[in-house]
């Protein structure tokens, strides 16, 4: 509030100190005109013709005529940018139109075809699956691992993954990976449920597998609201999916900061799920998405409401294309059936079962520990969206401990940018040029991977990218939270919004169902004020049609202004006014709805609710984290410790030496992944034995360190294939001795004595090794 008002103060201070210097300026000046430029015509040095030059601007910018002069051209540029602007508001308008009577078409800067249309499926859906085709000059093989793109389907089409040519989808096609393309139609079909989406996503991974029988399994990339879809599709699917990299994906939704997550409070404070049930009444069973935009706009007013507006009439000859680029996605306004809002409001938003291991699809429990890939999470400081807790806390919510990830043979990567917003995790050329990149750049070896909690680290080094992986351990997730303190609170709302939904069912539905009629629905979506605005400011109103013809003799004969102009410079002052104005507005209406929360949730009434709500959920669910070495699992895993040959051997290695390093060069990964893809017996390992091959050598280092070292004897039998053994290690950790971590080399020096050991203890004949 304070940081606003002394930017104001401030940037108003360097104006007036401006004025006062060129006011001195014209008192220290005595020249005549006609003496400045005489001095300039005869003096012979560049130095002295600069310095004079610069004098006589100086007296032009106080110079009453001058100043008249900027006046007058900064009142010409005003009038034709606000022509230029309308304008650039009335072709916004008409690409809605368009865009609308075409269907609404995926915003795609890619050519597709239709694979899988969900319309012809047992259980139809509005979803389909579109392979993207290669642009020219780009090849993808088909052995690669195929990217399957899930959009967040939260008020808008589909297409924002692929929106640009550096995108998600340009990333993954520069790579070599075959794409696809999860999209959706504007309306849902009759009946569709979430499970019904759940279902027919998992045809579609299917049906890539098939198309690729000799890639790896496919990598699923989910935007925001497709983040939770497709770590739902991972758990339902876990023999079909080889990866999930999901961006700005809220998962925990009862988890922030105070102060800095204000959107989860909202169900505590406008009604819970009944306005979400209130107004697909009203849509006669269809939910309209565009609220959900409304409410997104609504956290930030100042970019909302000002900023993004003014920034293209500022801006008016160069902004128009960049702003209608991306309008054709965010105009794009989306309906669900009320059954999925439903299931997304009350397991989701309020509920905040699904991070917890307590939601139900269907007639099916989901539990994301289900989910066997690998998971890479992106979240970003300035997403006030979807913060950084609320994309990770349902790992610790789920595991517990590091200990449990590495025990169930997981492996779960994150990365948290500084600064960038919620859409631009997954719209920004520049975080999919870098973060995107390197995520497409570590999946491809992601394989070699020991299980276990990683911070995915990038870090520009002489011009290049230096990407590795730091081990992590759940309190690292837990220190940027403000821990459970607030989950009473919260289990308090949803269970009034339980309560709400069935005084709401009992008493009001039956009447508003009997007045809604299909014309009264689509009139209620026309009436929605995002619509409204663009087919305002669209040819539609025979107001704005003329504009285009005027709009057309503008540009012909154009006038801008520069920013030397003092009255454009003081108009961009004004406008910071403005935006911290509202943005001011922002932060005290936020802080009363934290204040008001707490007020109303904290209370020992409210709290006796939620703890009680929360008893009954763990009483409810089979969620529970066992000791890890009473799991059958682990029992079985450890009983087998001596157990094995070469492949086993050089695994446990490997995981010795990766734990002694600590941080995983992408590079070293990458070398990891040629051996155990590549090299005998590797080569002859499907991706599932792989996984479980590292996942249970895991077990053994982490629990029985000490056995796992003195063991290695027992998998490596012969001189041939310790040897073999401790040349892959050099080659992937090295891949010379030198360039080895030291502490690594220590490790690496204390196996090769084991296996010394060994043989001198007990000399084995030497059998050529397989």
């Amino acid at each position: 509030m304070s940081q606003a008002n002394n930017t104001l103060i401030e940037k108003m201070a360097n104006v007036t100190q401006i004025a006062e210097s060129q006011l001195a300026m014209a008192q220290r000046l005595s020249k005549s005109w006609a003496e400045i430029n005489q001095t300039i015509a005869t003096t012979q040095t560049d130095e002295a013709i600069d310095r004079l030059a610069r004098r006589q601007k100086a007296l032009e910018a106080i110079n009453p005529l001058t100043v008249a002069s900027d006046w007058g051209n900064y009142l010409m540029d005003a009038a034709e940018r606000a022509i230029l602007y309308l304008d650039i508001l009335r072709e916004r308008g008409n690409n809605y139109v368009a865009h609308e009577a075409a269907g609404m078409p995926p915003v795609l800067d890619f050519e597709y075809e239709t694979i899988v249309d969900g319309r012809t499926l047992a259980r139809p859906v509005n979803y389909s699956l579109l392979r993207i085709l290669p642009p020219a000059g780009v090849t993808v093989d088909n052995t690669k691992r195929p990217f399957v793109v899930i959009d967040p389907r939260a008020g808008h089409g589909a297409g924002i993954g692929g929106m640009k040519p550096v995108s998600q989808v340009g990333v993954a096609l520069n790579a070599g990976h075959p794409c696809y393309f999860v999209v959706f139609r504007p309306k849902p079909e009759p009946s569709q449920t979430i499970a019904d989406v759940c279902d027919a996503e998992g045809l579609f991974l299917q049906e890539i597998t098939e198309r690729h029988p000799k890639a790896p399994r496919p990598v699923v990339l989910g935007n925001c609201q497709g983040g939770w879809a497709s770590m739902l599709l991972a758990s339902s699917n876990p023999d079909k999916t080889g990866a999930v990299a999901i961006s700005g994906a809220p998962l925990s939704y009862w988890s922030g900061t105070e102060g800095k997550s204000p959107m989860r409070y909202s169900a505590g404070l406008f009604g819970g799920a009944t306005p979400a049930l209130f107004s697909s009444d009203l849509g006669n069973g269809v939910f309209d998405g565009s609220s959900l935009v409304t409410n997104f706009e609504s956290l930030s007013p100042g970019n909302t409401w000002w900023k993004k507006y003014y920034n293209v009439y500022s801006k008016v000859d160069t902004e128009g294309p960049r702003f209608l680029e991306f309008e054709r996605w965010w105009s794009g306004f989306f309906f669900m059936n009320e059954a999925e809002i439903r299931w997304i409001v009350e397991e989701l938003f309020i509920g905040n079962k699904l991070g917890t291991g307590t939601s139900k699809l269907g007639h099916r429990s989901v539990d994301l520990r289900d989910i066997t890939c690998p998971v890479i999470v992106f979240a970003s400081m300035g997403d006030n969206i979807t913060p950084p807790q609320q994309a990770l806390n349902w790992i610790v919510d789920l595991y517990g401990s590091t200990e449990n990830i590495r025990a169930r043979g997981q492996r779960i990567i994150y990365i948290v940018h500084k600064s960038i917003g919620h859409l631009g995790i997954f719209v920004s050329a520049k975080v999919a040029g870098r973060e995107h990149g390197a995520i497409t750049g570590l999946i491809e070896a992601i394989e070699a991977l020991a299980p276990g909690l990683y911070e995915l680290v990038l870090e520009d080094e002489s011009d290049q990218l230096q990407v590795s992986l730091q081990p992590r351990t759940i309190d690292d997730i837990k220190a940027m939270d403000d821990g459970h303190e607030d989950d009473a609170a919260f289990a308090a709302v949803a269970a009034y919004s339980e309560l709400g939904e069935e005084l709401y069912e009992l008493t009001l539905r039956p009447i508003i169902r009997s007045m809604v009629t299909p014309r009264s629905a689509d009139m209620y979506f026309k009436s929605a004020s995002p619509r409204v605005q663009r087919v305002a400011f669209s040819d539609q109103n025979p107001l704005i049609a003329p504009i285009a013809g005027v709009a057309e003799q503008v540009r012909e004969n154009r006038h801008p202004v520069g920013p030397e102009n003092p009255f454009f410079a003081l108009q961009n002052v004004w406008a910071d006014a403005v935006e911290n104005s509202l943005d001011l507005f922002r932060d005290v209406r936020d802080a009363w709805r934290e204040m008001a929360f707490m007020s109303i949730y904290n209370t020992p009434w409210m709290q006796y609710i939620g703890q009680e709500a929360l008893k009954k959920r763990v009483a409810s669910s089979d969620y529970e984290r066992d000791d890890l070495r009473t799991r059958e699992e682990v029992q079985a895993i450890l009983e087998r410790v001596d157990e094995g040959g070469f492949a086993e051997g050089v695994v446990r290695i490997l995981i010795i030496l990766a734990q002694a390093r600590g941080n995983v060069r992408r590079t070293r990964l990458a070398r990891s992944a040629q051996v155990l893809t590549q090299t005998q017996p590797f080569d002859t390992y499907s991706e599932q034995a792989r996984a479980r091959l590292i996942h249970e050598q895991s077990v053994i280092v982490e629990l029985e360190p000490k056995q796992a070292l003195a063991t290695l004897p027992d998998l490596l039998k012969n001189p041939a294939d310790r040897k073999r053994a401790i040349d892959l290690a050099v080659q992937i950790a090295g891949p010379t001795r030198e360039e080895i971590d030291p502490n690594a080399l220590l490790k690496l020096q204390e196996i090769e004595a084991t296996l010394a050991a060994a043989s001198r203890k007990k000399p084995v004949a030497v059998v050529a090794a397989e």
